[in-house]
């Protein structure tokens, strides 16, 4: 077989849609060790300071005014591919975009993050990209900005999604549901009792992980800990605070003085290490976070989802069965303890987890991504 030169862009306006390229970025070598692989940040190919103020909005919008947050994406989740709000984020950076692509000259492209995906879609359906475009949707919901009239083949997570792409007049057969792709090592399956060893922790206590997102988003995170290590169920929690520093000092008088045990970590790198070691999770609902603890059945906790993209992750969580949602602190504790107090129901959550997310969803796409391609390379042998 030919070398494969695959082109990925992804963006860090959320860590999700660069892990969702990590995850296929390592099924495509896991098939192919000799692909050549470009992995591109989107905002790359923005000035400095558009990528800096695009991208600080965001994470100010979502932190401290969720709500405005949620307006603008629900307004913005049917827009017509010809508006003039579509027109002016296919137009950023397609110059750069184009004059790289050319030099570059990949066999195929994939986009993690929706709006490079508009952008190389309409030069695609302009025949200036003359290469297979492949969007990867990151969300369990649909939205306008994943849906362009140019992109040749879809990976969705869920049905759902399939069905919503369908409505929206896309076609069933450039669409497959493999499950939102997450690295393969969640796919592994680790002991339980040896991780928590290492962590010093007890194998034989319940143990809940906190995990409040790359830039500390979870509100009420030091709360939720400190519930957890006063509570006279005996359970253990481990919370991960990422870049968030001061939530990280705050606890600080927690971790030493708390009658039950809490161990604290900043950003890491064994994100599936410690979801094997917890019985639940409490987090918010990106869709890889989602993808990653559906992958290892760790039944999710949902805490004041995010209007938008988390809300519609969260209520697809409810629907599968493998998560509960708390609006406030007063059902969150009472979803806490009911589950703590009822394991049947934790396993329960596992189950339709395992229901839901069979698993292998970077190998499933990585598979149909490289048969797009031999269709491609078959057709240009017979031409």
């Amino acid at each position: 077989m030919e070398q494969l030169n695959v082109l990925i862009f992804s963006a860090s306006f959320g860590a999700g849609h660069v892990r969702a390229a990590d995850a296929i970025i390592e099924a495509l070598r896991a098939k192919d060790p000799n692909v050549k692989i470009t992995h591109l940040d989107f905002g790359a190919f923005l000035s400095k300071t558009f990528n800096s103020v695009v991208k600080n909005t965001y994470i100010e919008l979502i932190k401290h005014t969720p709500r405005l947050w949620g307006k603008f994406y629900y307004r913005t989740s049917k827009i017509p591919p010809d508006s003039l709000f579509q027109r002016f984020l296919n137009g950023l950076g397609r110059r750069e975009f184009v004059r790289f692509i050319q030099v570059l000259q990949p066999d195929l492209v994939i986009c993690t993050y929706p709006t490079v995906a508009g952008v190389l879609a309409q030069q695609r359906l302009k025949g200036v990209l003359n290469v297979p475009l492949v969007t990867v949707v990151t969300d369990y919901a649909v939205h306008s900005q994943w849906i362009h009239p140019g992109v040749d083949h879809y990976i969705v997570g869920c049905e759902s999604v399939y069905e919503g792409l369908v409505a929206r007049g896309i076609n069933p057969q450039s669409i497959r549901v493999s499950g939102i792709p997450v690295s393969p090592k969640f796919e592994s399956k680790l002991d339980r009792q040896k991780i928590l060893t290492k962590l010093m922790m007890n194998p034989d206590l319940p143990t809940v992980l906190v995990m409040g997102g790359a830039y500390g988003v979870l509100g009420g995170a030091k709360w939720i800990c400190k519930v957890l290590s006063e509570t006279s169920i005996p359970v253990q929690s481990i919370v991960v605070c990422g870049q968030d520093e001061k939530l990280y000092k705050a606890l600080d008088s927690l971790v030493e003085e708390c009658k039950n045990p809490v161990a604290r970590f900043g950003f890491v790198r064994n994100v599936e290490e410690l979801m094997s070691a917890a019985d639940m999770i409490i987090t918010k609902a990106g869709g890889l976070t989602v993808s990653e603890a559906l992958t290892k059945r760790l039944p999710l906790v949902i805490f004041k989802p995010i209007p938008g993209q988390e809300e519609e992750n969260a209520l697809y969580l409810e629907e599968i069965g493998a998560g509960r949602v708390a609006q406030n602190e007063e059902e969150l504790e009472k979803i806490i303890f009911n589950l703590l107090e009822h394991p049947e129901d934790l396993e329960g959550m596992r189950t339709a987890a395992a229901k839901a997310v069979p698993g292998r969803a970077a190998e499933l796409a990585v598979e149909g991504i490289l048969q797009l391609v031999e269709d491609r390379r078959n057709i240009q042998r017979i031409g």
